[in-house]
């Protein structure tokens, strides 16, 4: 089965864009991803980065719903610690009925201290384990409202229930029902969950619930420990691993020709990004010991020419398919491809004419290693 393509919108928005700014560019995505072929759009809940300013993701998928067709959105995610998990498991349940299942829900325990500080959380009720415990009180409390059966909990971080609701028996009680938001279909939506250093506990917790694994991209050796520790995880508790399912984030661009990308994202706002935010916290953070293990340099040394010549997908269709090949060789291989979106606002022309290569004449080309030999024996059986 060939790759398939996403977009992750982080959104990456200069300091300066106005809020309507990044709410039209989250839907212009939208569209243009839809009429690619991308099959999934993933939008990130931030609400104390500059860079990363979409406190509701939720509300650039409402807004797109009724402009795209068949693209699945998916808010990546939303930060259960942050949020009372009633009023979110109703945001949720109806969104998902408005997109008619064009939906699944990534769910998180957020990553910045400033955003848990904003919401009351701090000290060391920001320790990983702590809000860990918010994230599965929250999701326990979330499925309880879906079912629609009678339950009160009070818990060690919110109280919530659903009433028991009295038979109708005149045509007046029917008017006076409770309304229904559980998911489209009524089932669970399809939950996911991401996961960036290399043992992440993340890609343990989506194998022990068969959850989605997101992968952000951080070097060879994470990007195979984040399967391993996913798929183990995932066969101890009785399931099966599926490749098709895994998806990584990735900076990804594409042009013509290999001088023509490369001098794009040295030189437009993929560069700007990585050079004003995205390097420093990565040399802050550590996070650029994977990409510089891989080459063989001193992460001291890594920069933005580097990372577009050795950790970027950067190039010509020709060229990035071949990338993309070697990545799944080295790795064992993955789903579908987030395209990391960036700041085109001002000229957007490159940026769609990136998307629309990626998904045409890229993504059809890149297979799982393997899938062709599966597929004949399946004939062949």
């Amino acid at each position: 089965m060939a790759m398939e393509t996403g977009l992750i919108f982080h959104p990456y928005m200069r300091p300066g864009r106005t809020a309507k700014q990044t709410f039209e560019w989250g839907v212009q995505n939208s569209v243009a991803c839809d009429k690619a072929g991308f099959t999934s759009m993933m939008i990130s809940e931030h609400a104390s980065q500059i860079w990363e300013n979409i406190p509701n993701p939720e509300l650039i998928i409402a807004a797109a719903a009724l402009q795209t067709k068949t693209i699945k959105f998916a808010p990546m995610a939303h930060l259960l610690p942050h949020q009372h998990p009633t009023k979110l498991a109703m945001t949720i349940g109806w969104l998902s009925q408005i997109l008619e299942g064009r939906y699944f829900l990534g769910i998180g325990a957020g990553a910045y201290p400033l955003a848990s500080y904003m919401h009351g959380i701090r000290g060391e009720d920001q320790e990983t384990e702590r809000l860990n415990d918010r994230v599965r009180e929250s999701l326990s409390i979330m499925e309880q409202i879906w079912k629609r059966e009678p339950f009160f909990f009070e818990g060690k971080y919110w109280s919530a229930g659903f009433p028991e609701e009295e038979e109708a028996l005149t045509e007046e009680d029917e008017q006076h029902k409770l309304a229904n938001y559980s998911p489209w279909g009524g089932d669970m939506p399809e939950i996911a969950v991401t996961g960036f250093s290399k043992n992440s506990p993340s890609m343990k917790l989506a194998g022990e619930k068969n959850f989605k694994p997101v992968s952000i991209f951080s070097g060879i050796d994470a990007l195979k420990q984040h399967w391993k520790i996913y798929s183990e995880a995932n066969i101890a508790a009785g399931f099966t691993p599926d490749r098709q399912r895994h998806a990584v984030s990735q900076t990804v661009f594409c042009a013509d020709t290999d001088a023509e990308a490369k001098s794009e994202v040295m030189n437009g706002p993929i560069g700007y990004c990585f050079n004003k935010y995205l390097i420093p916290i990565w040399r802050r953070f550590g996070m650029m010991d994977g990409f510089a293990k891989d080459a063989g340099i001193d992460p001291a040394d890594a920069d933005l020419e580097f990372l577009v010549d050795n950790v970027f997908v950067v190039g010509s269709p020709d060229t990035v398919v071949e990338k993309l090949n070697t990545l799944f060789e080295q790795c064992g291989g993955w789903g579908t491809l987030q395209v990391e979106s960036h700041d085109y606002y001002d000229d957007p022309s490159p940026w769609w004419n990136s998307l629309e290569l990626i998904a045409k004449e890229v993504a059809p080309r890149v297979k799982l290693p393997g899938a062709t030999a599966v597929a004949a024996e399946n004939v062949a059986a």
